[in-house]
């Protein structure tokens, strides 16, 4: 079995060995040099771009020798650390950090690459919207190009000397380091022994064009790395992760809604490159699949991939894990291709999330959108049931204590140490854009440095802050929070802000964790932030002593609420807040800080990446097993003559059986007259003519009704509202099980958001039953527009009725609304304690040695589970459950002849010879 670790960019890449040749200045007519620009911008001397950084880093504020001096202090040496040569199959790659700063798609990277040959971007007037295929589909022409390549290279290289140089696999920079890390740490692990990484190379590959070159690159990545490669268009790259990815999922995943005709205009193009690149991995995995294979697909990238193999491989054991956050409802469903996204993730057998948050959020974007019944354990399809589960991936603590004792880390650590003697040093790195919140850090920070002056020359905040992209008013705002704070609290010996436009190495990284007395994270939104589980582990005090550093630690990111409070939590919208927790951390006591320190140090070891991985690929191959014995394909048809031959050794039977659907046709709920097929009638006064039978009919109807129903079968069990209601084989009355005050406490609420729903589709009205109601929408005048209303009223309801113990439950043009606690099984729990009871002061009676039950809805799983259970238990000899039709279940066997074949079954029975 091999474990395909799906993922956007591979763990390796290719880097090119060619001579380098003389930079050509950049003379564009019309626009400003990159530094020009950057320095008007931040004044800040020459931009650091992409993450990476020239040979001489430039000062960050004029007119400050302070500031230049701790800028070149961390560029003593390069802070893009180089790639490491990448290791064979023998020796994975080293621990790396764990979320990478890295520049955009096809620029800023510091290997030498083929630069993009993608054509431009959409126009940003909405006015050409309907152009935008003309202009960016076709492949530009190249012939007799000239140009330097720039900006992915500065090397001065033609495209084609990529085709004939050499070139050998490296460290990327682009793959999702905590994944890495995780899949790193878990591969000694039997689930992951077996594995192959399915993604791109992380960099343009137009300029590839000779198949023997590519085909050597792949075979040598598959057999020596592990890694298949999936190769794509430069334009499909380009608008699927530049476009589609960055421009439109990513900042919705977070909150930050596209709204602009610019953005506009990249949705409507970069979906097709979205699906196309998503085809191109599916394609790939289908090529590569043998049976017994597990598909695992991670992150917003391919969240179309699971529906696009299952189409292919329908018996595939396919996983997906989304790190980033998934937003409400309210939020997702202004995507403008909200339902493919969905029905994309649908094809997995386990969708995971990084917290219950999120777990909820898709959940009730799934029952409101696509109008599917959601519960706590997952998605309930037509023909399938999809898992949903949420556990929170972690970092690899034995490779980061390994990295650690790198001796360049402990020289960073004393120069770090050296050069901020008697300070309190609160450390942050992040990257610049509108959601990790740096601008709100800043402020914050200048807030509490505004009202807590006797810190003022005792703190400094070092901020590694990285550009993915160039937005100059973000850039510009952030440098001007800098320069407002350092040159009102600067000193010619103090310095409040460090403020690095540049990332670091992994070892200066280790070493600021370690020494820091405060880690500040002020995300917006972020899915997990494992920055902060790092730094938990560096202040364990074994580089540096009596450490035990304080979190600070945003309330809305996925790591908040996984380290379980022990954090100092803020609200990065809250600058007063914020600069009162940062005052908190600097000033609480030693004892407290290694109270919480080791609580949060027990959360970081104990979950861990490869506990993650480990974890997560067990549940998918559990919940696969389950779906796959639900599933028909795997369910027998009920062997009427097997069934005979149980009946004919039981010494008493007990059969509880469904009525809508399983013994009688669905009628109309509004019906004057309530009748029932004489067929039905005879067959169970058939089978209760032998004194071992006894049968038991459930519905969901009220039970007066049930009573006009069955008035001419007398000895007849009664289940009503879904098990509500009890009337026993031998009892005159009703039973009510439910509390009628518990009842009609949700009741009033429940119907005012019903005929809320009512008034604004046509043709729907409410049934009021004793413990339930139900609102009918099957001869709704839209029946589109009354399925997404009763999505939506469901989706209501579950969320206000959790605490009242109500549900809402959608069916087949119709949405039920009932109470959690009293269901068919609850109802059959019941019967089964009165015959104990009977069996028990009577010798006369034997306890049923036989039950069947039978039944063709989704709320009659509850029952098929709970008698599995009794056989499983041994408490009964003999159990059969069986559904009526074709959709996947819990019961034993399937019955495809419908209302027909269940009474020809029990028509045999009844005519066996008592």
């Amino acid at each position: 079995m091999t474990v395909f670790v799906v993922s956007l960019f591979l763990p390796h890449t290719i880097h090119f060995s060619i001579p380098a040749r003389s930079k050509r200045p950049d003379i564009r007519r019309g626009q400003p040099s990159e530094e020009r620009l950057s320095a008007v911008l931040n004044r800040n001397g020459p931009q650091l771009d992409g993450g990476h950084t020239p040979n001489q880093a430039g000062p960050l504020l004029t007119g400050n020798s302070s500031l230049a001096d701790d800028n070149d202090f961390f560029s003593k040496v390069p802070l893009a650390t180089p790639n490491r040569e990448a290791s064979s199959l023998l020796g994975a790659p080293s621990p790396a950090l764990t979320e990478p700063h890295t520049g955009a798609w096809g620029v800023g990277h510091a290997l030498t690459q083929p630069p993009s040959r993608a054509g431009p971007t959409p126009p940003p007037s909405i006015l050409k919207h309907g152009k935008i295929a003309d202009d960016v589909v076709p492949r530009p022409n190249l012939t007799g190009f000239k140009k330097l390549l720039q900006p992915n290279s500065e090397r001065g290289l033609h495209y084609d000397a990529f085709g004939r140089a050499d070139w050998s696999v490296e460290v990327s920079d682009r793959v999702n380091g905590g994944l890495r890390n995780a899949i790193r740490a878990a591969s000694g692990d039997d689930s992951l022994k077996e594995k192959l990484w399915v993604g791109t190379l992380g960099m343009p590959t137009d300029a590839l064009e000779d198949p023997h070159q590519r085909t050597e690159i792949e075979n040598k990545l598959e057999d020596e790395f592990e890694s298949l490669t999936v190769w794509c268009k430069d334009s499909d790259m380009d608008g699927h992760y530049t476009h589609y990815c960055k421009q439109i999922l990513w900042p919705v995943m977070h909150y930050q809604i596209p709204d602009n005709p610019k953005s506009k205009a990249y949705e409507d193009h970069s979906w097709v490159y979205y699906k196309t690149v998503n085809q191109a991995f599916a394609d790939r995995i289908v090529k590569n699949y043998k049976r017994g294979d597990v598909i695992w697909v991670h992150d917003y990238h391919l969240m179309l991939v699971p529906a696009m193999v299952r189409k292919r491989l329908p018996h595939a054991q396919i996983g997906f894990f989304l790190h980033a956050a998934f937003p409400s409802s309210e939020v997702f469903r202004c995507l403008a291709f909200r339902n493919d996204l969905l029905e994309g993730l649908l094809g997995c057998n386990l969708i995971g999330f990084q917290t219950d948050e999120y777990c909820r959020h898709f959940l009730q974007t799934c029952s409101r959108l696509l109008c599917v019944e959601a519960t706590t354990e997952g998605l309930q399809l037509e023909d399938r049931f999809v898992n949903v589960t949420s556990l929170a991936i972690g970092i690899d603590p034995k490779s980061l204590d390994e990295a650690r004792q790198d001796p360049s880390v402990d020289e960073w650590i004393k120069a770090v140490r050296e050069r901020y003697e008697g300070k309190k040093l609160i450390v942050a790195r992040d990257k610049l854009d509108h959601v990790r919140g740096v601008r709100q850090k800043l402020l914050a920070y200048e807030l509490f440095l505004d009202r807590s002056p006797e810190w003022r020359d005792k703190t400094v905040l070092i901020q590694v802050a990285t550009a993915m992209t160039r937005d100059f008013e973000l850039d510009a705002t952030v440098s001007d929070i800098v320069s407002r704070i350092n040159s009102t609290h600067a000193t010619l010996t103090h310095q409040p802000v460090v403020f690095l436009r540049q990332d670091i190495s992994f070892e200066q990284y280790l070493a600021l964790l370690s020494v820091a007395d405060a880690l500040m994270i002020t995300s917006l939104r972020e899915g997990m932030n494992l920055t902060c589980h790092e730094f938990v582990f560096c202040q364990d005090g074994k580089r540096v002593p009596n450490r035990h550093g304080v979190l600070l630690l945003s309330e809305f990111t996925g790591s908040a609420s996984v380290l379980g409070g022990s954090e100092l939590s803020v609200n990065p919208w809250d600058y007063r807040g914020c600069g009162d927790a940062i005052k908190t951390a600097l000033n609480m006591d030693a004892k407290e800080r290694e109270e919480r320190w080791q609580k949060l140090y027990d959360v970081v070891t104990r979950h861990t990446g490869e506990y993650w991985a480990h974890t997560l690929l067990e549940r998918l191959h559990q919940v696969y097993n389950e779906q796959d014995a639900r599933t028909t394909s795997s369910i027998p048809r009920l062997s009427t003559h097997a069934l005979c031959e149980k009946y004919k050794a039981a010494r008493q039977r007990l059969f509880i059986l469904d009525y809508e659907g399983t013994l009688a046709s669905w009628g109309s709920p509004r019906s004057i007259i309530l009748t029932s097929p004489q067929r039905t009638i005879d067959v169970l006064n058939d089978l209760l003519l032998d004194p071992k039978n006894i049968v038991y009919v459930m519905s969901a109807r009220r039970p007066e009704e049930l009573d006009r129903l069955f008035g001419r079968v007398p000895k007849l069990g009664i289940i009503a509202e879904n098990g509500c209601f009890l009337k026993h084989m031998d009892a005159e009355r009703w039973t009510r099980m439910a509390d009628p005050k518990k009842i009609n406490s949700w009741k009033e609420s429940v119907m005012g958001i019903l005929k809320y729903y009512r008034e604004r589709t046509e043709g729907s009205w409410i049934e009021e039953r004793h413990c339930s109601l139900v609102l009918h929408y099957s001869t709704a005048a839209d029946p589109a527009l009354a399925a997404r209303q009763a999505s939506d009223c469901a989706s209501h309801l579950n969320d206000a009725g959790s605490s009242q113990r109500v549900r809402a439950i959608p069916v087949a043009g119709a949405l039920h609304v009932e109470p959690i606690d009293w269901s068919k099984a609850t109802a059959a729990s019941q019967i089964f304690d009165r015959l104990k009871e009977i069996a028990a002061r009577d010798d006369q009676f034997d306890l049923p040695d036989f039950l069947m039950v039978a039944g063709d809805d989704r709320d009659d799983e509850p029952i098929f589970r709970w008698a599995n259970e009794l056989g499983q238990n041994k408490r009964v000899t003999s159990i059969t459950t069986v559904c009526v039709g074709t959709r996947a279940t819990e019961a034993q066997a399937t019955l495809t002849q419908g209302v027909t074949g269940v009474l020809s079954a029990l028509q045999k029975l009844a005519a066996l010879p008592r």
